[in-house]
This record gives structure tokens, sequence and C-alpha cells, in this order.
């Protein structure tokens, strides 16, 4: 324990279905409308959390579930003792959010260290939390624990856990997939699933009720709890918060037909992540780190991506590998490379290219997108089709032998992440050259942890720091066949933007930048299947500052 932490939560106490429809602690009826438990208050119940950080104010994040609207006031110290009170306001918790309330503490210092609380009518008082505001001026160094594709079903969040314990982070960043949609049973199966962690609601969440308590559910894990609790986040959904591949006017997991018009779930998920989240309601937005960086926090999901090519969609009725190859040809020298398909759309990559060029113009050494999705680009290596064991389930296999193809055909692996938008991604890339930026790309999604120098038409551009997932599997779970280091050798050489990369394990990183380089330390647990398993391996991968290209050490 670090010496100015604040105290743990108190241990959650155990539960079950029952407490859960009847309202308990998540508040929530059995049609899933949200009230007090058979109308009395129930009290603070999620810890508390907060974002949006900046030199002067920070968002402050709770939830109070009550028998009728109740305000609450909230205060901010330089002390646990709470004696002398900086900052402070009312807000009020009441059903229509859920229960969970969102403030802006302001009139602070910049780059300090704060405590805070809030205090119900009855004198019961929330978790203490920690906070810290963005620094101004000459900054040498910032420090931010960055994750990705948190599955709660896939074993325990010893990421967030070890990175609470490390104590020495400015902030934590949350690049997306916080939580998975699906129900029990099917992502992870059955027989993956770990023990001990049990998923509300049973069923996949589409209303807005299951979306509050899917977030009930996964914030009441401990180490997620004490995460938020100790640092401010940045966080932006992926597609999981909403559901599976996600775009502007639907996703691969929305079935129209009975799960309802794609607008009204998109619009739920939305909310629920704006109540349960401490995110302002801004899509995207920029936070600046004194003299050293500028963060561009990115949605690429659910404002104006346009919906994503699909292989099978290309190969569709192909009989022959020379019909596939000419499908992908055609494809490849055709729709694939549209100017009109958008990630970001145009008032967001006006935004940003506004933005790179004001950091870059002011001297700030590194221009840092806060994102989704790799835009490094990524393709199978044809010699990984080579040899499959008989005994290989057939969708393995295709999905190999298709990622082969399309590899030859000189197109990639993912057409979910920045390689399936190559014009989109052409924009941003364009833009950052125009600023005379340094550009550092931090990227989730993948599971896996991956390391890019990138850049546009021969011009460096700068680098990629792709996160493992805190617990969701990662390429070990369908190329099992495919020895680990055989799988990233040949697929860094096949590779040329990609200088390094890990296949098979799970955790965050400790992304840090100074003036002179930005320096990423992918950091490995040795289990997520043991609750408390620490960090059994670490690689530390840099860029100096205007070198525009990474260090392996």
């Amino acid at each position: 324990m670090i010496a100015t932490e604040p105290p743990a939560p108190a241990r959650m106490p155990a539960i079950d279905r029952r407490t859960l429809l009847k309202g308990g602690l998540l508040g929530l009826g059995a049609a899933g409308v949200p009230v007090a438990a058979q109308g009395r208050a129930i009290g603070f119940t999620h810890g508390v959390a907060s974002g949006e950080p900046g030199p002067t104010r920070v968002l402050l994040w709770t939830r109070f579930v009550g028998a009728q609207d109740t305000p609450l006031e909230f205060e901010v110290s330089e002390s646990l003792d709470f004696v002398r009170q900086v900052a402070g306001g009312t807000v009020s918790a009441s059903a229509e959010n859920d229960w969970c309330v969102k403030a802006f503490a302001e009139g602070l210092e910049p780059g300090r260290w704060y405590y805070y609380r809030f205090t119900a009518p009855d004198g019961s008082h929330s978790d203490i939390g920690r906070t810290k505001t963005l620094p101004v001026g000459a900054t040498e160094k910032f420090r931010m624990a960055t994750f990705s594709c948190s599955n709660i079903g896939f074993g325990w969040f010893n990421a967030y856990a070890h990175a609470a314990a490390d104590g020495g982070f400015d902030c934590a960043l949350h690049l997306g997939d916080y939580f998975y949609e699906y129900g029990p049973g099917t992502y992870p199966s059955s027989e993956q699933a770990q023990p001990g962690r049990i998923l509300f609601p049973a069923s996949e969440t589409v209303s807005l009720a299951d979306y509050r308590l899917r977030f009930a559910t996964y914030r009441a894990d401990a180490d997620l709890r004490r995460l938020h609790q100790l640092y401010p986040m940045i966080s932006g959904w992926d597609d999981h918060e909403s559901t599976n591949d996600s775009w502007e006017g639907g996703a691969q997991n929305h079935q129209p037909d009975s799960e309802g018009e794609w607008s009204v779930r998109k619009a739920a998920a939305i909310k629920a992540y704006r109540e349960w989240m401490p995110v302002s309601d801004e899509p995207w937005a920029a936070y600046e780190v004194g003299d050293l960086a500028t963060l561009f926090r990115l949605e690429t999901r659910l404002t104006a991506r346009a919906e994503q090519f699909s292989f099978g969609d290309i190969l569709s009725g192909k009989t022959s590998a020379e019909d596939a190859m000419a499908a992908l040809i055609a494809f490849r020298e055709g729709d694939y490379r549209d100017g009109s398909r958008e990630l970001l759309g145009m008032r967001q990559q006006a935004w940003l290219s506004d933005g790179l060029k004001r950091s870059a113009g002011a001297g700030k050494p590194w221009q840092v997108l806060v994102q989704q999705v790799l835009m490094g680009n990524l393709a199978t290596a044809p010699s990984l089709a080579d040899g499959l064991p008989g005994d290989l389930p057939d969708y393995i296999r295709q999905r190999i032998l298709a990622g082969a193809m399309a590899s030859r055909a000189e197109l990639p692996l993912n057409m979910d992440a920045w390689d399936g938008y190559p014009a989109a991604r052409d924009r941003v890339f364009k833009a950052a050259l125009e600023a005379n930026a340094n550009l550092v790309s931090l990227a989730g999604d993948t599971h896996n942890a991956w390391a890019f120098d990138l850049d546009h038409a021969g011009e460096k551009v700068g680098v990629e720091f792709g996160v493992q997932s805190v617990t969701s599997p990662g390429l070990e779970s369908y190329a099992s066949h495919i020895a680990s280091d055989r799988l990233e050798r040949e697929t860094v050489a096949h590779n040329r933007q990609l200088r390094w990369m890990d296949g098979s394990r799970r955790g965050y990183m400790a992304v840090e930048l100074t003036p002179g380089s930005a320096s990423c330390e992918f950091r490995f647990l040795s289990s997520v299947r043991e609750k408390g398993a620490g960090v059994g391996a670490t690689k530390r991968v840099t860029t100096l500052a205007g070198s525009r290209m990474l260090d392996l050490g």
C-alpha cells in the first residue's frame, strides 16, 4: 500500500440473483426498471471513480440507490481527513440515471493529487477516492496504465490489481471492451468460463436494463473498483460495450428481427456507458499534459464508422482457388480503396487535424491517440498455413487459409481495424505529417501485444503500442497448433511495419512520456485463472522524440 492512497473499499457482500432482481445492491426491479428495494434506500453501492482530468477540474462519480431522488454532497480535499475542503458541490442521484451521479470538481490546482468523497443526507459516506489533475507548463514525466478487453468470464482482473498496487501512475486509460455483451456460455463457453465469475443478466445485453445490469456486475469486481478509486481514468468504448463489430448503422452481433431497431440498442448502450463511467457526454476529447503531450481520445465505432468489409462476402460462391484470388484482387483494386469510407467522420477528422497542428505548433513532443483498434498494417504470414494438422477444427482451418489467401492478395488480416479503412487512415497520417506531429497510437481490441513503426507513402509518421487484453484470449486460443515463438517470428517477418509482438499472454501496458522519449512496458501476467497472480514477465519498447520509430532495446 502506498503511503498516500485512500483505504481499501469495504469488502463487497455476496450477490445472488434474487438480491439483484429485488433491487438489492443494484437497485433493479424484476422488470429491469431501477427501483429502491422495498421502498427504502440502499445507499452507496459501487464505490467511486474519477475521469476527464484537466488542469483545474476532474469529473467525479458514485452510485447511491435511494427510495427517491436523493441529493448528495461531494467534497474534495488535499488530505484524507478532509479538514480543509478545496472544492465541493451537490448532485442528485435518481432512477432516471440508474442512481449514478457525475459532477465536475472545479477550481483545483494543476498537477496535484486530491481526495474526494460523497455524503448522503443521513451522513453516510462513499468510499474515499484519489484523483489527480493534469499538469501545466514544464512536465518531466507522465505515466499511464493502459488496458483493453476485460471479459469477466475468462478470469480474474489481475491486471487492474497490479496497476492499482503499483501506485506510480498519473492516470489510467481504458481503450475499450470494458465489458462484453454476450450471455453466459457464449464467450467464454461454459467449459472455458472461470468458476466464481457470475454474469448478469443471464442473457445477451440488448435493452437499457441489460446494459445497466452488466455494468453493475463488472463494477462489483473489487480489483476494478480499486483501480477506479485510485486513478482518474480516460476511457472510450470499442464494440463490445454495444455489441460485436458494431458500426454506425448496425453490428455483426445485432439481429433486427429478434433484437429490435439498432438505433434503440445503440442509444441504450451509450446511455448506460455514460451513466456508469466517469466520462463526459462528448464523443471525443483532448487532454493537455503540460508542455509534454496532447492526448486525443477518439471515437471509432458508433459515430461515423462505415460497415466492415467481409472476406466471407467477397469469396461467396467462389468454388476454385483461382476464382477466389481473382475476387480478392478485384476487391483490392476497387471497393477497398473507396475514399469515401469513414472511421472518424468529417467532424472528428477536422477536430483531430486542428488539434495535431496546435499541439505540435506549441512545441509539445508527443501527440498521442487514445483509441481502440490497430493502425499498423497486419497480414497473416502465408507460411503459417503450411502443414496444418489433420485434426484441426474446420473453422480454424478456414480462418487461417482465408487469412493466408488474403495476404497473398496483398490484403490485411483484420477488416475491423484501421486496415479495413485505408483511406480514413491515410487522412489521419497526412494530417499528422502536415502538422509535423510525433504520433503515438495506443490501441487495443486484438487481445495481443504489438509494437509498430507507422509510415505513410515512405514517410515516418510515428509508432503504435497495441495492448494485450486484461483477460480475453488471443491468438493462442485458435492457433494452438503453432508454437508461439514461430507464430510471432513469422508474423513479424512478414509485416514490414510490425517490429515486435506477443501472441499468447494477458496483462496491460505501462506507458511513460518524457520530453526525450515515449516508452511502453508490456506487463504480462503469470495467470488470469488464479486470482491475485502477478506479473511474470515484461518487455520494454521505446521511441525517441523526433525519431518516429521504435527502439526495441
